[in-house]
């Protein structure tokens, strides 16, 4: 090679790294957080934002009108202040005047401050049925929305719905400008623009996902200093989760959540602690999660048909054994109901502790009133369940169920409980907002599938009336009676199997400072900072 031409080359070496910048691989070296997904984002769009892996990107890119902190109260986030209607019907927000979107070519002058009638046009969007957000839903109980002026928005309900700001928080809410959307309409969902405090740069699908610091965002600490604290944030696409836990260790991810049950054998002791080699290498937190996991019966044929053998498997599970050796006692057996922990605080009671001789005396029942002498059962889950459902077989197997397990990908498992295609199915229900009421509405008739959560197809008069009602009472102690009743109606019929309510876990390299937990196991990356 001559002179000129490795001279040349060297030029164009240089040229490829500076422009390549922060979407190459080599980030270590930057005040970047870097985290795992586990399979691709499907939306940067906030309308599509169902998932966490789709919610976590979105709420550094987004802002709405509220937002919940990390106690479950509901703060302004672009709302500083809003009063409500003596009749609860009417809700008027004032819009900041600094906040404004980042940057675009499609702005007259690159950016512009956010309006009111930036959220009358974002609102509109969520229902918009060419759009067909999944969270068309938050809209089902507002009659109209409108910008007053440029900084009063203001939303008429149907009736009162003591939720209602609560379900405001959700990302579905964010805002986002007119010009961008119309301009590059399909492609938003991969150019995002919002007033976050971190900004798209690219995405290269199933590789990596680079947000960028906003430096215009208009929230600061308590010191003065503009939020946030990073340059960036690098978002990988590593399917297998034991490889994601060899590149933390490795020191190529900032942080990891929620390892698979494998993983937790080598990290933790039976207490649920970091093993002695890990203690001065990582950071963890582990914090009640708001998340429920279940066994859900199909039960759109016939609702007492198996009312009897439904019984017997929530009496003949062990759940306080299950968390303890499947989980090395992360999260908490679910013996309490539906609502998980920190939810059912005022309600709480034993509903589903291991009853083997009761268990066995309902499946006796179930055989003579339906002529049978064995019972086979199938039921399906993801990869990611099976030693969860290893375990039911095995204690089922006790009171003479034998229980076949079908593993089917994650998103096969989501559709086919969206279409009423499984019999029996392994589910979750992670809370869209702290209130009781949103578990639910997965047990109200109306809410059925593909309307709403309802995949069981339970249907009960009397669930529906009190569940109705809890929508507009204020009374908490009347809300926890009824809390109370609609747990023993759940139970009586038993359309569920509640298994346990989870606890997010949290590993961060020991670098990292300001990351909080939340009940929602939200990433809020805004006060987050390397050293």
């Amino acid at each position: 090679m001559n002179v000129l031409v490795k001279k040349i080359f060297v030029i164009i070496t240089l040229l490829i790294s500076i422009s390549c910048g922060l979407d190459d691989n080599n980030d270590d070296n930057q005040n970047v957080f870097r985290y795992n997904e586990y399979s691709n984002i499907s939306s940067l769009d906030p309308v599509y934002s169902s998932t966490l892996r789709n919610i976590w990107p979105c709420n550094q890119i987004f802002n709405g009108l509220v937002k919940m902190d990390d106690n479950l109260n509901v703060i302004g986030d672009l709302a500083e202040d809003w009063t409500i209607s003596s009749d609860r019907m009417v809700y008027k927000f004032k819009i900041r005047n600094d906040v404004y979107f980042h940057e675009s070519k499609f702005f007259k002058n690159r950016t512009r401050k956010v309006n009111s009638h930036d959220f009358e046009y974002s609102f509109a969007r969520i229902t918009d049925k060419s759009i067909a957000s999944p969270g068309a839903w938050v809209m089902n109980n507002v009659e109209s929305f409108k910008a007053i002026n440029d900084s009063i928005f203001e939303i008429k309900l149907k009736k009162e719905f003591n939720s209602f700001l609560e379900i405001l928080t959700m990302k579905y809410c964010s805002v986002v400008p007119r010009e961008v959307v119309e301009k590059v309409k399909n492609s938003f969902s991969k150019n995002p623009v919002g007033t976050g405090p971190f900004k798209f740069k690219r995405w290269d699908d199933n590789i990596k996902l680079v947000l960028v610091r906003n430096k215009n965002y208009f929230k600061v600490d308590s010191l003065g200093n503009n939020l946030p604290y990073l340059d960036a944030i690098s978002v990988r696409f590593i399917p297998d989760k034991k490889s994601e836990f060899m590149e933390f260790v490795s020191g190529n991810l900032d942080f990891i959540s929620s390892p698979e049950n494998s993983i937790i054998d080598q990290i933790f002791d039976f207490d649920g602690n970091l093993n002695k080699k890990f203690k001065d290498k990582f950071n963890l937190s582990k914090n009640p999660y708001l998340n429920t996991e279940y066994i859900g019966f199909n039960l759109s044929n016939n609702l007492e048909n198996g009312v009897l053998l439904r019984k017997a498997i929530n009496y003949s599970i062990d759940r306080k054994k299950m968390i303890k050796f499947l989980r090395k006692n992360i999260g908490y057996p679910a013996i309490n109901g539906i609502v998980p922990n920190g939810l059912n605080n005022n309600f709480k009671k034993d509903r589903y502790s291991k009853n083997i001789e009761k268990a066995k005396l309902l499946i006796s029942e179930y055989k003579k009133l339906n002529n049978v002498n064995d019972i086979f059962l199938d039921v399906t889950t993801d990869a990611l369940y099976l030693d969860v459902l290893e375990f039911i077989q095995s204690e089922l197997k006790i009171i003479g169920i034998k229980l076949k397990i079908n593993i089917t990908p994650p998103s096969i498992l989501r559709q086919g409980k969206a279409t009423g295609k499984f019999n029996i199915f392994r589910a979750s229900w992670i809370a869209d907002y702290g209130n009781p009421e949103n578990y639910f509405s997965l047990f109200y008739s109306k809410n059925h599938t593909p309307k709403g959560p309802n995949y069981t197809f339970f249907k009960n008069n009397e669930f529906d009336k009190l569940y109705e009602k809890i929508l507009s009472e204020t009374d908490k102690k009347k809300l926890n009676k009824i809390y109370s009743r609609l747990e023993e109606i759940i139970e009586k019929h038993s359309p569920v199997i509640p298994l346990y309510y989870d606890m997010s876990i949290r590993m961060t390299q020991k670098n990292i400072y300001g990351l909080k937990n939340n009940p929602f196991n939200i990433l809020n990356l805004e006060t987050v900072y390397k050293k």
